[in-house]
């Protein structure tokens, strides 16, 4: 493990006052107060490259959530609780498409479910967009594949594909191919969040001059809505050039599959802004500040004119303002010198995080050379204010909790299933599984046991280890100062 002057800081103070009245539940661990975090200002990119084009970001329970292209057959996703804390936030693997280069995830949450859009080229065949459905209602996860949309007809050729509700009604607004050849933008009607019930209809083709620039693209729609109002709001021209620009459509009213019911605005609300250095602005998001009284955009661009569509592009946010007509005023793209402050509400309560420590050891349970993908080792290590030391506890009920690295992202968990006493522990993607739930029981002494609920087993400071990296692992539950935890 590598240490640094900075990495032996000093062990933070801990007195079984702090400890306070514990419960033998999750549900009554007496918490300290939530850390109150100031929302830090910050400069785009908020997310660099290489998995940073069209990108979709959600605010949810103290969290951004976000996902964007990656080239590779994996969706995966970023959490952090601040949008200065994306850049380093750890990617976590949320599905494995099978598929071939991942592109455009779109995100949203329906009936307390998540959904993930993304297209994938099967092997031999056509781009196609598919979906996933969260198990429960975490962002990250599990997910179960729920198929293919079919969008258009003879498995036709389907992308960007993003959730629209109108009417009371559930749509996918879409790109694909048009008869004439032209790359536009499709509307089509959903029977449930996964099944299509009809085949798309063209709603908007790249007609004008400025969506033909560098190729006739209508592609990556986006629903914002106010007052009553619906936007559709949509990225033109080809993104393998500096003209790449958003323009937006206008519900009026009628048939949301009838083009005649969309008004397209004749000029492009957001393109090239060369004198700050940001280049084919595109494929688009966007989100509410956490206390809901902003809008944001999330957006890739690029830092020259001569980078197209690949893994140059980097997501860059920033807030949006209403026109006095009611139509949205995204600005001009700013420079990545340009300071921006953070999303208002970002400065509320962060989700209380704990020291883990051994009472044998008086060594914190560490996320063991600061890894942040699934395996992560688990050790102890002399105690300090780090966030590989930091465990979120929440409730994962029935009295277990779920005990989350901060640094990681990354849930403690019963490696491979193990019911025998030695088994081991790791970090793992969060998927709520009983290998992930932990009964933390107080013992009245400022000190608690951590039991796994699948194997039965205690956390425990194997062997008696008292110099830094000790092992953690699991044992038969004897009380012993080994597998006594004090968590603060």
């Amino acid at each position: 493990m590598f240490i640094g002057n900075w990495r032996r800081a000093a062990r933070r103070m801990v007195s079984a006052a702090a400890i306070g009245v514990v419960g033998v539940s999750v549900g009554l661990i007496g918490l300290h107060s939530p850390a109150v975090a100031a929302g830090p200002a910050f400069t785009n990119p908020v997310v660099g490259s290489p998995n940073s084009g069209d990108p979709t970001l959600v605010y949810h329970n103290g969290f951004y959530y976000y996902v964007a292209t990656t080239w590779s057959t994996d969706v995966v996703m970023r959490r952090s609780a601040t949008i200065a804390g994306l850049r380093s936030a750890p990617e976590q693997v949320v599905v494995r498409t099978g598929g071939n280069t991942m592109w455009a995830p779109h995100l949203e949450m329906i009936n307390n479910r998540w959904y993930l859009y993304y297209s994938v080229e099967g092997f031999g065949a056509a781009r196609r967009t598919h979906v996933a459905e969260s198990a429960g209602s975490d962002p990250l996860g599990p997910y179960t594949n729920r198929g293919i949309l079919n969008l258009m007809p003879n498995n036709g050729w389907a992308i960007d594909a993003a959730l629209v509700r109108l009417n009371n009604a559930l749509y996918m607004t879409f790109s694909a191919f048009a008869p004439d050849g032209l790359q536009s933008l499709y509307l089509a009607p959903m029977s449930n969040p996964w099944t299509a019930s009809g085949f798309g209809a063209r709603i908007s083709a790249p007609t004008l001059g400025w969506e033909r620039q560098d190729g006739a693209v209508n592609e990556g729609g986006f629903m914002v809505q106010r007052n009553g109002r619906s936007f559709l709001t949509y990225s033109a021209s080809h993104c393998n050039g500096p003209n790449y620009k958003l323009g937006m459509l206008e519900y009026r009213g009628g048939d949301p599959l009838n083009a005649a019911s969309w008004f397209k605005f004749p000029n492009p609300i957001f393109q090239r802004n060369d004198a700050a250095g940001v280049f084919g602005p595109g494929h688009h998001s966007f989100f509410s500040s956490p206390d809901g009284t902003e809008t944001w955009i999330a957006y890739h661009a690029n830092a020259s004119a001569s980078q197209g569509c690949s893994t140059t592009r980097t997501t860059r946010v920033q807030k949006i303002s209403w026109n006095a007509d009611g139509t949205p005023n995204l600005g001009v793209p700013v420079s990545t010198a340009t300071v921006l402050q953070a999303p208002s509400g970002e400065n509320g309560t962060l989700p209380p995080a704990r020291e883990i420590r051994n009472r044998h050891s008086n060594l914190c349970l560490d996320d063991y050379n600061w890894v942040t993908s699934p395996g992560a080792e688990v050790r102890q290590w002399t105690c300090a204010d780090l966030p590989v030391q930091d465990w979120e506890i929440t409730d994962a009920g029935g009295g277990f909790a779920q005990i989350v690295n901060r640094h990681s992202g990354l849930c403690l968990d019963n490696k491979d299933w193990g019911t025998t006493a030695g088994a081991t522990v790791q970090q793992w993607t969060c998927n709520g599984l009983a290998v992930q739930h932990w009964r933390v029981t107080a013992l009245g002494n400022g000190y608690s046991t951590i039991t796994n609920r699948h194997s039965g087993l205690c956390l425990d400071n194997y062997n008696f280890g008292t110099a830094a990296g000790a092992e953690v692992r699991q044992w038969t539950c004897n009380n012993s100062n080994a597998q006594q935890w004090a968590v603060t």
